[in-house]
């Protein structure tokens, strides 16, 4: 959890500074070398461990450089060239890496612009980089699959030979998903084929295949819908189920968490909420110790308190529902529910949170 709460804490900072980002210099210090101290774990002041502008003469190319390199006992094991924020990451983009890979003892490649992260190795050929990622990071839709293995690359628990292991399963397990969500929105005819061939019995015409693409297409959307409505209607009926156990209190009762250990399985913090605490979080620090601040969840909201205290409530996420809001208290502790559709609508309230947080100094 705590290497979580590192990497949303930047995707937070990355959210709110990446507009103001102009250049690829300042994209390096704002957000990759964050990303390597403070995700990873190395010291990017000491040249041991992290060097930058890292140079290695290749054939005929002489003084060019990399813009980091991390090594252990001396010897380079990964590489890292940067990109502005904002610019898109193309293979032609890492022609610099492809040559340093070749010559290095690097078994890993990272090609970024702060935001999305693509690791690669040499499963290919041998000392040869691929020119597709094994693994790929976006700070601001983090995959939770990514998150144990971007663990194995930190300092203390590095292990190349593990995550070399894994490379291919999760190079592979990558390119099906992508495989399969760009056939719910537009199948492709060997696709549509393979159902049409199992419902229908007669001769798969041009006209039929037509008239299948678009069935397949309604029947992979709706089959969508319905996995997503019945998660909507199982979180729902647990937080209806949650809200029931509060009628009849006082208000102040009410603001009490109840002791209810039997329902502690049923609570699903999910990395939307997560995010979402991270990004309060950063916004409240600058009126109060952020280790102040803490998250408890419940079946029926997502609460944030001031010294993990209930009577000291910042606001509620209520993201367990198709529309989400925020709960922002008032000096009475009174909540006010305001709808948001994206977590930065998060940053719209940032004067009323710290304001609430100030009530209890």
């Amino acid at each position: 959890m705590e290497f979580f709460e590192k990497l949303t804490s930047l995707a937070a900072k990355v959210r709110l500074q990446a507009a103001a980002i102009q250049t690829e210099e300042a994209t390096k210090n704002a957000f990759v070398m964050p990303f390597i101290s403070t995700v990873l774990g190395y010291d990017v002041f000491d040249p041991t461990e992290v060097t930058p502008e890292f140079v290695c003469d290749v054939g005929t190319k002489k003084g060019e450089k990399i813009d980091y390199a991390i090594m252990k006992d001396g010897e380079v094991q990964v590489l890292i060239e940067c990109k502005k924020i904002g610019e898109p990451l193309h293979i032609n983009h890492a022609s610099q890496l492809f040559r340093y890979f070749h010559v290095t003892s690097a078994r890993i490649s990272i090609l970024t612009n702060g935001q999305v992260y693509k690791f690669f190795t040499d499963l290919d050929a041998p000392n040869k980089m691929d020119e597709k990622p094994f693994l790929e990071l976006d700070l601001l839709n983090i995959d939770e699959y990514s998150v144990p293995e971007l663990i194995k690359l930190t300092k203390s628990a590095f292990d190349v030979d593990s995550i070399i292991s894994a490379a291919g399963e999760l190079k592979y397990v990558s390119q099906i998903k992508k495989l399969i969500a760009a056939q719910f929105t537009k199948p492709d005819d060997d696709f549509v084929k393979v159902f049409a061939s199992r419902v229908y019995d007669g001769a798969l015409t041009q006209k039929v295949r037509d008239q299948f693409y678009e069935l397949t297409r309604k029947a992979l959307a709706q089959y969508l819908n319905d996995q997503i409505n019945d998660r909507l209607k199982s979180a729902m009926s647990g937080a209806v189920k949650s809200d029931l156990a509060f009628v009849g209190t006082t208000p102040e009762a009410a603001n009490e968490s109840p002791e209810r250990p039997e329902a502690d399985d049923k609570v699903m913090t999910t990395l939307e909420e997560l995010e979402g605490y991270h990004i309060v979080r950063a916004v409240v620090r600058a009126v109060v110790d952020a280790k102040r601040i803490v998250q408890r969840d419940t079946q029926s909201y997502f609460g944030i308190l001031l010294d993990d205290n209930n009577r000291k409530p910042i606001c509620r996420l209520h993201f367990n529902r198709s529309q989400k809001y925020i709960g922002i208290f008032d000096e009475e502790k009174n909540e006010t529910r305001h709808p948001i559709s994206s977590l930065d609508e998060i940053y719209n309230f940032s004067d009323a949170l710290k304001k609430t947080a100030g009530f209890y100094e």
